[in-house]
């Protein structure tokens, strides 16, 4: 978890850490702002493999990844609007999750996600 003090302001922002890697297994450890979704931080860090076209309003699944299973656990479980978008997306597994429906927290301090090998 990473604290930024903004210089003459009294708020903390919170950042969780989340860890991005592609399918041939390059990765990048990224401080998210609490609230922000997992896709608003991959976009606003340039992460490849994130296209995101619709957003984050759920209307395609080119925000597509696939959670490590030691967090599948730790998250809400997928709403049926989710999983129907996660049947369009390339190669989907059990692990699978829209980026933009994942909230970063504190609780998802660490959090692995995988892009495919590419969107639809």
């Amino acid at each position: 978890m990473s604290y930024i003090l903004a210089p003459f302001c009294l708020i903390n922002i919170i950042m969780a850490k989340i860890i991005y890697k592609d399918f041939e297994g390059t990765s990048r450890t990224i401080d998210v702002e609490n609230g922000l979704s997992v896709m608003e931080g991959a976009i606003q860090n340039e992460i490849p493999g994130i296209d995101a076209d619709c957003g984050g309003s759920m209307a395609c699944a080119t925000c597509h990844v696939y959670v490590d299973d030691a967090w599948l656990g730790k998250l809400p479980k997928a709403e049926e609007a989710e999983i129907d978008m996660i049947d369009m997306a390339f190669e989907p597994k059990k692990n699978s999750r829209l980026s933009c429906q994942v909230i970063v927290s504190d609780e998802l301090d660490g959090l692995k996600v995988t892009t495919p090998e590419k969107q639809t």
